[in-house]
């Protein structure tokens, strides 16, 4: 009995649910075109309608377990709808609505950057990929940025910034230098004045020591000037001696009354022996005697 009931209030259900549609006005379809919509609100409609649909598929998207291919398709189909919300924002800004593209977000890395690259995937204009399609394989590469290499300067790089600043003839341009520089060189001047005075007062005193010793010291002068006329008197007569010895010695010098061969003459006669020496080893006595014959015959000399 009870299964009969529950078959009448299900179909009774269907029938109540077949009536209601009935009632309800036929679903409206999306324009393909939206230079097919004339009025402003029907605009602004439609374009709602397309940003929950993005909503909702952005937020599907964001489960990394429904795998590679779902999440590629995905990433497509809510690339498709934000390119339909572009024609649909360009057609109301036609209709004299407001310019919704001016406030629209912009793409953005895993951590949030926003990513100046209007195409990084090279996959049409404005391609973007959201959620869990940021860490696909080949995805991930486009928002990691390259690690900078830094470049090693050459000598060329170094000179070229160095300028006259560099060796020091402009730290005295901005004034701070002078103004360390003028009590500095004050307490220098200070200090060098205070020692001249000292060494001064110094001078004054051994003058007046000096003056004290004169009169005791005069007789000392002229003993000590009579010594040291001896000692230079001594000096002389050594060396007028000395120079009479040198003088006799020179004229003691052997003289040789022979004249001695110089260097060229003595090579000359061990050249000759040498050549002696050579033909008497490689030649014989008859071989010598008709050499010598020969060169009385032709009158050489050598």
């Amino acid at each position: 009995m009870a299964r009969n009931e529950e078959k009448a209030q299900s179909m009774l259900n269907r029938f109540i649910a077949l009536k209601e549609q009935e009632k309800k006005k036929p679903k409206e379809r999306r324009p393909y075109l939206a230079s097919e919509c004339r009025d402003l609100a029907e605009a602004d409609k439609w374009r709602q309608q397309i940003m929950r649909e993005i909503g909702r598929k952005v937020a599907e998207i964001q489960n990394e377990g429904l795998g590679e291919h779902r999440l590629r398709d995905l990433n497509d189909e809510i690339n498709k709808l934000i390119r339909e919300k572009s024609h649909w924002e360009r057609r109301i800004v036609e209709l004299g609505g407001p310019n919704y593209a001016k406030h629209a977000p912009k793409m953005t890395d895993l951590e949030g950057n926003i990513v100046d690259v209007p195409n990084p995937s090279g996959r049409g204009p404005g391609y973007r990929y959201f959620g869990a399609a940021k860490k696909l394989p080949g995805v991930r590469e486009l928002f990691e940025k390259p690690p900078e290499l830094r470049k090693r300067r050459t000598r060329y790089d170094i000179y070229k910034r160095i300028d006259a600043s560099y060796y020091g003839y402009r730290d005295e341009e901005d004034g701070v230098l002078e103004k360390v520089e003028v009590p500095a060189e004050e307490r220098m001047r200070a200090a060098a004045v205070e020692e001249w005075m000292r060494m001064d007062e110094i001078r004054r005193e051994a003058r007046k020591g000096a003056k004290e010793v004169v009169s005791v010291g005069a007789v000392a002068t002229e003993v000590l000037f009579e010594e040291e006329e001896d000692v230079v008197e001594e000096e002389r007569k050594r060396e007028r001696e000395k120079e009479g010895r040198e003088k006799e010695e020179k004229e003691r010098e052997f003289v040789v009354h022979v004249p001695l061969p110089d260097e060229k003459e003595i090579e000359r006669m061990v050249l000759e022996k040498k050549k002696m020496e050579l033909l008497s080893k490689y030649t014989s006595n008859t071989l010598l005697e008709e050499q010598s014959e020969a060169k009385a015959m032709l009158n050489i000399q050598r």
